[in-house]
Formats: structure tokens, C-alpha cells, sequence
């Protein structure tokens, strides 16, 4: 499966790059999916910002179009606000619902921006927490635009020409008081591909169901998101760019304590909008929950100073390269483990390294190699034998549960 994402640049009067309007794309033609704009906006999220490394925008703004009912439930306040320009969609009406959105996402740090604006006389109770205003030079004429310029003086306002296609065009825009440029003059949208990993349907259907609830069953939840790679993953992720991390997580249940039972709920819901008809995961999910369960177990059985927990993070995490076809090291770099758990999975060092290597070994059936790391490890052959046995056992059951 792959992810896509169009991005048109957006300059500054120098010409330089200070961001990237993000559109959605469901496949290689570039052109917007018959879609409904909340979905397509949550799929654009869930894809670019919570499933690898790739950030689209780096270390530019990131302009992304958020319908109507996505500003009034706040779901831009699941992803950071640093380079994250939030944009009202020009169908949005001007309702005091949207105003009260408008004033808790500003409160908070969010830069807004006003699509594709049509000076209306509704708008101007707004004005005073939008940092930027779009015009489409091709629908509202230049003149118009700088009286309206005018006007705002008094507001901390940038304004953005929307569709220059030429250098006349560019340079008149300029000169009557516009700060960004965005259009085909300086370049066409550009289609960005990468690698994605889906969730089990079943396994956000499920979450669904546990997040309706009053009160979140913690361990229910965490239960799930074990049981797929892709929410464990996304869930770190997640759990890295929006939370205030003191120090590495060392579980999923710490992980959903940081969230609470709102960001929880508005993590869920964006995943399952998301990826509502995508297929369900191949064998290299279920070979990922059988060896976190594996290391789990080595490290409950043994003598080893490994925390059971750790353990199983790295076993889950041990497949993401070959699932997202990307290096591990980068799609690491997002994830707020402990160093312990990254030089294990890059280097192989230290005692959790030395245990995948031994769980990996098993798999592969190379005995001597089996036999190597258990006498590093202090452990039996038996053990890591009688632990696979009961790993494979526990993923059947988990499985037969599931369907």
C-alpha cells in the first residue's frame, strides 16, 4: 500500500519557499479523489503525519484545508502547531460554533488561515485570530483585494495571492501589499508517494466500540493496539508529537495514560475515518505481535534485567522497515522509546539486542547462532523453545478471538 500527498510551495515576496499546501491524493494521477472533504482531510493527516518518517513540508509550514465539522470537534489539536497552518475551508459558513473552533484552536498556538476569502461582512468578528487571509487572484480582482489589505491594518494579518500564473501577475500582487505567493508561475503541484501501513479494520472497529463507552477501558484499549503494528506505531507517534514527553515510553499503557480519554477518543476517530475500507494486515503484522509476545516472555522466564514491556515494544517494532520499505533508523527517530530499544533494533547491542537476536536466529532455525546468544544471555534452548511454542500459541488464540 502506498500514501500520497500533492504540494504546491508557497513563497515569500523573495521568492523563497516558507511552506507547502498539502491536498490529498488516493492514488498516482494527481488529481483530488471523489471524496468527502472530512475524510480526505483525515486520511491526509493519518498518511503524512502519523505513518513514517517522511514529513512532506520538513522543516517548512505545513497548509492543510480542515472542513467544517474537523475545526468545530478541534481534530487539528492532535498534531503540533509549530509548522501546522490550519486552513478554513471557503465553504465553511461563519457560525458561532466555527467562531468559538477559531478562538480555541488560536488560544492554544494555532496559526489559522481563511481559503479562497470572499470579503463578507460575517467575517470580520474573526478576523482578530486569523494570521492569514488566501485570495484567489483569478476570482476576486487585485483592486478589490488591496482595498480590503487596507482595511486590515489594524490586524496582525499576512495575505496570500492564491493562483499567480505570471510573472505580471506576481509582481502586481506584490506591490499592493500581498506577503506570499502561491500558484503555477512558480510550480505545479508536486505528487509525493511513500510507503504506507494500514490497520486492521477490525481492530479500529473494535476501538470504536471501546472509546464509546463513558468510561475508557484502559486495558481493553491497550489490548487492542497491541494486536496491530500500525496503531502501536501510529499511537507512539502520536503520543510523541502531541504530548509533553519527559521521558521515553516504556509501555502502551503509559502511552495511554499520557493521552487521556479525550486525545484517546480523538486519535481513534481519526484513524478510523481514515482507513475505514483498508485491508486488513498481511502475515508480517501477525509476525510482529508473535515476536513482541516471545521477547515479552524471554524476558518474564529469565534472569535477564530486561523489562518485560521494553521487550515487547522492540519485538513489535522489529518489522517496521520491511513493512514501511524504509530505513529504520529515520522511521525510529519519531518514536519516543528508549535508546536501550533503538540500538537493540539498529545495532543489535545490549541485552535486548542480543534477545531479537536470538528470537530472529530461532525463526530463521540457524541452532548455532541460537545456541550463541543464549549462552550470552544466560538462558536454555529450552526456554527460547518453549517460549516460541506458547508465542505461536497465543497469536492462534489472539487471531481466532479477532475473527
Amino acid at each position: 500500500m502506498y500514501s500520497y500527498v500533492a504540494r504546491q510551495p508557497i513563497l515569500d515576496t523573495d521568492k523563497n519557499t516558507i511552506g507547502y499546501e498539502l491536498l490529498f491524493r488516493d492514488g498516482p494521477k494527481n488529481t483530488f479523489p471523489d471524496m468527502e472533504p472530512e475524510k480526505a482531510t483525515s486520511r491526509l493527516l493519518s498518511d503524512q503525519f502519523l505513518n513514517s518518517h517522511c514529513d512532506p513540508t520538513g522543516d517548512k509550514l505545513g497548509f492543510v484545508n480542515f472542513p467544517y465539522q474537523s475545526l468545530i470537534q478541534l481534530l487539528p489539536t492532535l498534531f503540533p502547531k509549530e509548522n501546522l497552518i490550519v486552513e478554513i475551508l471557503e465553504d465553511c459558513e461563519p457560525t458561532d460554533e466555527l467562531l468559538d473552533a477559531v478562538k480555541a484552536l488560536s488560544k492554544k498556538g494555532y496559526k489559522l488561515a481563511l481559503d479562497d476569502f470572499i470579503p463578507d461582512p460575517l467575517w470580520k468578528r474573526f478576523l482578530p485570530y486569523i494570521d492569514i487571509i488566501k485570495f484567489d487572484i483569478q476570482l476576486v480582482p487585485l483592486e478589490k483585494a488591496q482595498l480590503f489589505i487596507h482595511r486590515c491594518a489594524k490586524f496582525n494579518i499576512k495575505f496570500l495571492a492564491e493562483k499567480v500564473e505570471t510573472h505580471q501577475e506576481f509582481l502586481h500582487a506584490k506591490e499592493i501589499g500581498f506577503d506570499y505567493f502561491q500558484g503555477y508561475f512558480f510550480s505545479r503541484p508536486e505528487l509525493l508517494q511513500q510507503r504506507s501501513i494500514e490497520p486492521s479494520q477490525l481492530a479500529v472497529l473494535q476501538l470504536c466500540k471501546e472509546i464509546s463507552s463513558k468510561d475508557v477501558d484502559y486495558e481493553a484499549v491497550e489490548r487492542l493496539v497491541v494486536s496491530d503494528v500500525s496503531l502501536s506505531y501510529k499511537l507512539l507517534r502520536y503520543v510523541n508529537s502531541s504530548s509533553v514527553i519527559s521521558k521515553p515510553i516504556t509501555s502502551f499503557k503509559q502511552a495511554l495514560v499520557y493521552l487521556g480519554q479525550n486525545k484517546l477518543r480523538q486519535f481513534i476517530s481519526l484513524v478510523a475515518v481514515a482507513h475505514a475500507s483498508q485491508h486488513k494486515p498481511q502475515s508480517l503484522y501477525t509476525l510482529s505481535i508473535q515476536r513482541a509476545r516471545i521477547c515479552e516472555l524471554l524476558a518474564i522466564n529469565s534472569s535477564l534485567e530486561v523489562e518485560p514491556s521494553q521487550a515487547f515494544l522492540m519485538g513489535m517494532f522489529s518489522l517496521l522497515e520491511s513493512l514501511l520499505d524504509q530505513p529504520l533508523p529515520l522511521l525510529l527517530g519519531r518514536l519516543p522509546i528508549s535508546e536501550e530499544i533503538k540500538l537493540a533494533l539498529t545495532a543489535g547491542s545490549g541485552d535486548l539486542g542480543y534477545l531479537l537476536n536470538a528470537v530472529q536466529a530461532y525463526e530463521k532455525a540457524n541452532w548455532e547462532q541460537v545456541s550463541h546468544y543464549c549462552q550470552i544471555l544466560n538462558i536454555s534452548e529450552q526456554l527460547i523453545a518453549e517460549q516460541y511454542a506458547e508465542s505461536v500459541e497465543w497469536v492462534d488464540v489472539f487471531t481466532q478471538e479477532d475473527n
